[in-house]
């Protein structure tokens, strides 16, 4: 047995028991086979096969199964669902509401109808996430749980109807409606086609002392610019590739914050607006989506699908052998990217690179790498050329993050060699390995390491 795969699967055996009866072992193997890490494989199982997690609402994110919560029934409403054709069985209920926690609330679906109604406290185990239009969903299905509990575990109905304005980091896939007070740290009109008809909307970067998120108004907002502190009242969140954003609608209240109570916040523009500082991969792994975060790490793998590559020009996919999987057919454009394993000893995570990234870290644009494929009989020869390059290499990157089922996916929007690179992790380094090693080194010796920008 694989002495890196024995571990996780002995953590397996411990949490689900006989891997080999149940045929869990062969989706562990099957996961390995496509390239899957190890810990990513084993978390993936866990959250499939694993016993009940009880959670709040806060915690809930796309794909987790054997779930147990407990929360208030805040609305509740029943609609028949017609049977497919020639089905034997038919109609069915099926029941849809919002449950809430201290935590938060969540849209629910059930296909049994629930020991309760309105404001009371149910308990519901072995349920599970979905996503629907791009909206995670509490479901209950024939095989859960579901009881009424005693009404003291939970705030009362009152309490939890009225939202609490949250902060930027605490929004999340979870979340349908949302009270917030940000700045406004980027601000443009657009023209949008919605319906067949041309939409003027507003587009932008909310930012509070927590995060940043983006967000798009419907309606106009007179008065409002770069730089204004606002409370916002009942927005809708929406999801997009696990990316939440603010949605301002017409229900949606927005207003200016006054001067003396924009001195008592947490933040100002000015401090809003500066670059966010790099933080632990492990970290970003602890949350479904982050916005505009940066990061610290090596590059430990150089993945196939970097180089150059061919997408459709009418959806931007790439394309096998002149074929889009939606459009057939295609004259293809020609393209260049990076997906690479970046690692800081915390975690490691997926990183996208774009073409101009992948020019300015590589070095040589499109058409250089294009004039190298094909002076070499090899059509990887761009693909090894950027594994020698990059393998090992120490990058700062810059972009957004989101997690899937195996692990984060991070798409870059800026990169660059950190300044005093060498100098700051020699000093780490001694500081971890302890005095005495320190005492051996010469104290008095410089280290240094410039800055370069790629982009």
């Amino acid at each position: 047995m694989d002495e890196k795969i024995a571990p996780h699967l002995e953590e397996l055996t411990r949490a689900l028991g006989d891997l080999e009866k149940t045929g869990i072992r062969g989706e562990f193997e099957k996961l390995i086979a496509f390239r899957v890490p190890p810990d990513v494989a084993k978390e993936s199982i866990l959250r499939k096969f694993g016993r009940n997690r009880v959670l709040k609402v806060k915690d809930l994110s796309a794909n987790l199964r054997n779930l147990e919560l407990t929360g208030r029934i805040m609305d509740l409403g029943e609609k028949s669902i017609r049977p497919r054709e020639g089905a034997q069985e038919g109609p069915y209920k099926l029941y849809t509401g919002v449950l809430a926690d201290e935590t938060g609330s969540v849209l629910f679906s059930s296909w049994k109808e629930l020991p309760g109604s309105i404001g009371d406290v149910i308990n519901v185990k072995n349920a599970y996430i979905r996503v629907w239009q791009n909206r995670i969903n509490f479901s209950i299905g024939k095989q859960s749980l579901v009881s009424k509990v005693s009404d003291s575990v939970l705030p009362p109905l009152s309490e939890l109807s009225g939202s609490q304005p949250k902060k930027l980091i605490d929004i999340g896939n979870a979340d349908f409606s949302v009270d917030t007070v940000v700045c406004v740290l980027q601000l443009s009109h657009r023209e949008v086609l919605v319906k067949g008809r041309q939409a003027r909307v507003i587009t932008g970067v909310f930012a509070d002392e927590t995060g940043r998120l983006p967000f798009t108004a419907w309606i106009e907002l007179p008065g409002i610019d770069i730089g204004s502190i606002i409370r916002i009242k009942g927005a809708q969140v929406r999801i997009f590739r696990g990316m939440p954003s603010v949605n301002i609608l017409s229900s949606t209240k927005v207003s200016l914050v006054g001067p003396e109570e924009a001195r008592k916040l947490a933040f100002t523009f000015e401090s809003a607006a500066k670059d966010p500082i790099p933080i632990k991969i492990e970290e970003i792994d602890s949350r479904d989506s982050i916005f505009d975060v940066a990061a610290v790490g090596n590059v430990v793998s150089v993945r196939p699908g970097s180089g150059i590559i061919t997408r459709c020009p009418e959806c931007s996919r790439v394309i096998q052998k002149g074929n889009c999987r939606v459009h057939g057919k295609v004259e293809g454009m020609r393209d260049m990217r990076i997906k690479a394993i970046l690692d800081d000893g915390t975690g490691s995570m997926s990183v996208m690179f774009p073409r101009d990234l992948v020019e300015s870290i590589y070095g040589k644009t499109l058409e250089e790498a294009e004039q190298l494929m094909f002076s070499d009989v090899s059509k990887d020869v761009v693909y090894e050329d950027l594994r020698r390059f990059l393998t090992g290499r120490y990058l700062a990157v810059r972009g957004n993050s989101s997690k899937g089922e195996y692990g984060i996916s991070f798409v870059a929007e800026k990169a660059w060699v950190p300044d005093n690179d060498l100098e700051v992790r020699v000093v780490e380094l001694l500081r971890r390995l302890g005095p005495d090693e320190e005492d051996g080194q010469d104290r008095n010796s410089q280290v240094s390491g410039g800055g370069i920008e790629l982009a």
